[in-house]
């Protein structure tokens, strides 16, 4: 599986963005995905995970501001960002093939090169 994922910008405090991961190689209807954020100098963070029916989790930094879907017949995954912070600026990642619940990194078969997201004051 291939991961592309694009969207990514500079937005103002208070903006949106909607990151898109684009999957190729197969299908990834039954996958759990995911998306995470690294900032420089600090751990890769995990956001939110999406299981094959649509259930979604969310981690307490992003809930309320950030949603997750997915688009089975495109085989593509969302990440709708709003209320945008400057503490929210990152390389953000999206993964897919979680084998647990999908809130953890190491647990992911697949990685896209990752769309950098830069939010100004």
């Amino acid at each position: 599986v291939q991961l592309q994922a694009s969207g990514g910008g500079l937005v103002q405090a208070g903006g949106s963005l909607r990151l898109s991961c684009a999957a190729s190689g197969r299908t990834v209807s039954s996958a759990i995905m995911g998306w995470f954020r690294q900032a420089p100098g600090k751990e890769r963070e995990f956001l939110s995970a999406i299981s094959w029916n649509g259930g979604t989790t969310y981690s307490d930094s992003v809930k309320g501001r950030f949603t997750i879907s997915r688009d089975n017949a495109k085989n593509t995954v969302y990440l709708q960002m709003n209320s945008l912070k400057p503490e929210d600026t990152a390389v953000y990642y999206c993964a897919a093939d979680s084998t647990d619940d999908g809130s953890t990194w190491l647990m992911y078969d697949y990685w896209g090169q990752g769309t950098l997201v830069t939010v100004s004051s």
